[in-house]
């Protein structure tokens, strides 16, 4: 039985900062272990492209049961507007929109498991997939407010300071 379908996830947050210094810290891949759950570092596989529509980064992902790495590319780049990747070619892609807000920029994370990931994972894992999948959604689903409410806490300490380094 197969699930190609596009699994979707997105939440937003308003954060009391310009969407240029947002897009800065979202985008600079490197910093990724501050907020994320669980991908805990990330470095550019050629500094020369890095933040570029076609760039290739590696993310070091732990949780308690397992440790594994990933090769994403981006997708979008646009500074103050959009800043994605897609995992494995094909497998999952994650992005950040920012709008303007009444106070601040409204910052939005989307998830979307792609058919790509989703053959994979049946391929991969065979009658355990829907288990695995499961498991892939609820970590976006639980881990999408908490990278939000992090990327929030550093990017208003930082306007609050006056740190303009991003």
């Amino acid at each position: 039985m197969s699930q190609t379908e596009i699994r979707h996830h997105q939440e937003s947050v308003t954060i009391q900062a310009s969407a240029d210094s947002i897009y800065d810290l979202v985008s600079d891949i490197t910093r990724t272990g501050e907020w994320s759950p669980v991908c805990t570092r990330c470095w550019w596989e050629d500094d020369v492209s890095a933040g570029q529509v076609g760039a290739w980064f590696t993310g070091h992902n732990e949780l308690p049961h397992r440790t594994w790495e990933t090769r994403s590319q981006v997708v979008a780049a646009e500074r103050g507007r959009e800043f994605a990747w897609v995992v494995g070619g094909d497998r999952v892609r994650w992005g950040y929109t920012l709008t303007p807000a009444d106070t601040g920029t409204t910052l939005t994370e989307s998830w979307d498991f792609l058919p790509g990931g989703i053959a994979m994972f049946e391929e991969k894992f065979g009658d355990d997939a829907p288990a695995q999948i499961a498991d892939r959604t609820r970590l976006a689903h639980d881990g999408i407010p908490k990278t939000l409410a992090a990327i929030k806490r550093i990017a208003e300490s930082s306007t609050s300071c006056g740190d303009d380094r991003f």
